[in-house]
């Protein structure tokens, strides 16, 4: 069973992973092809490795990479060749003086993990594997060239008819997940399901993930609108979201800490008041909601669509208030004032997201349908 079990799980990794892996090859593979047949270099170690090296990185980086590999290679050969005129290849004192001068090089300018590993193995390649001469020191410099070059556009092609379909899957993914915990934590609190209300708090604290590939989906739908010149136009799209997943992260902190108090709450004897359950559906209503706002912009559809989406997002988010407002009294418990507080914050975060108005106007009408006095 163990067996089938991890078979399964490969199979489940290979389903889903199938792309970059062929992406990958790919472009391997085209890099050697056009460094050997179209350049006529006799060993393009680097143009395979550099193709590799850039489409290892997170979409959203891959052009500064390309960047980083071609200078860390740059940098790496200089040295080696250097080094070697004075020392002379293959010495023990010849690799101790490349390793060093090279990492030193890219340190003093700043570079980054992969540039500096980049130079450093750039380097030792030529010392240890291929010394390098007159004639071959540009051949590792234009290979790295070409793997990047043929990575950047392997992105390209990969993204080029739609590049925000990845931040606009994972934008649904996002507030769908953060909607199913909310129901999670008014079934547990119906229920009084202690276990279930746990359940609910480790997935809270999972949260932070999504909204970090949140980020990363902006980053990456960034760099395909920047390398596709036709689609440049949308670049405006992702401003918004980006604005948003700031308010999203702190929604989600606050569904951390209102999941928390579920626990507690679900611990305690007397039963949650069914109030908060549906304050809690309606939050969740409220989440999806602005999921699709956000998606129907990143999308494109028409500006009525997105905006009947907010539209109702601000209608479930403020119903929701007001169905916890309705629990304030003299008996509620700290467990209980602390989830109506986080619906309250969450709800603010959520109309902020999707509706970027004026702060003082999202906290009147929040506080109004909590029915509390206006300031």
């Amino acid at each position: 069973m163990v067996r089938f079990s991890g078979l399964r799980t490969a199979g489940g990794r290979l389903r889903h992973g199938w792309r970059p892996v062929l992406e990958a090859t790919v472009a391997a593979t085209v890099a050697w092809l056009l460094a050997t047949r179209l350049l006529g270099h006799p060993q393009p170690f680097f143009a395979p490795a550099a193709a590799l090296i850039v489409l290892g990185q997170a979409r959203g980086q891959r052009i500064r990479r390309a960047v980083e590999v071609v200078l860390g290679v740059a940098a790496g050969v200089l040295v080696a060749d250097l080094v070697v005129q004075a020392l002379g290849p293959g010495s023990t004192w010849t690799v101790f003086t490349v390793i060093l001068l090279t990492v030193l090089l890219a340190v003093a300018f700043g570079a980054t993990g992969v540039t500096l590993v980049q130079a450093a193995v750039s380097a030792l390649y030529l010392v240890v594997v291929a010394p390098p001469d007159g004639s071959l020191v540009p051949f590792r410099f234009v290979d790295a060239l070409v793997g990047g070059a043929v990575a950047l556009a392997a992105s390209l092609l990969v993204d080029a008819r739609h590049p925000l379909a990845p931040l606009v899957a994972e934008v649904r993914r996002t507030f769908d997940e953060l909607a199913g915990l909310l129901g999670g934590i008014a079934d547990a609190l119906d229920d009084r399901d202690e276990p279930a209300a746990v359940a609910a708090l480790r997935q809270a604290r999972g949260m932070d993930a999504r909204v970090d590939g949140l980020r990363d989906g902006v980053l990456a739908a960034g760099e395909a609108l920047r390398l596709n010149v036709r689609r440049r136009r949308h670049i405006g799209r992702l401003r918004s979201v980006d604005e948003s997943i700031r308010q999203i992260d702190y929604a989600v902190r606050n569904v951390r800490v209102l999941a928390r108090a579920g626990v507690t709450l679900s611990r305690l004897h007397a039963p949650a008041p069914p109030e908060l359950g549906a304050a809690l559906r309606s939050l969740a209503e409220a989440v999806r909601q602005a999921g699709a706002a956000l998606a129907a912009d990143l999308n494109g559809q028409e500006e009525e669509t997105a905006d009947q989406h907010a539209t109702r997002a601000d209608e479930s988010a403020l119903a929701a208030v007001h169905t916890a407002g309705q629990l304030f009294g003299s008996t509620q418990t700290l467990p209980l004032a602390m989830i109506i507080g986080q619906v309250r914050a969450t709800a603010i975060d959520l109309l902020r997201g999707v509706n970027p108005e004026d702060d003082a106007a999202v906290l009147a009408r929040v506080d109004d349908a909590l029915g509390l006095p206006p300031v």
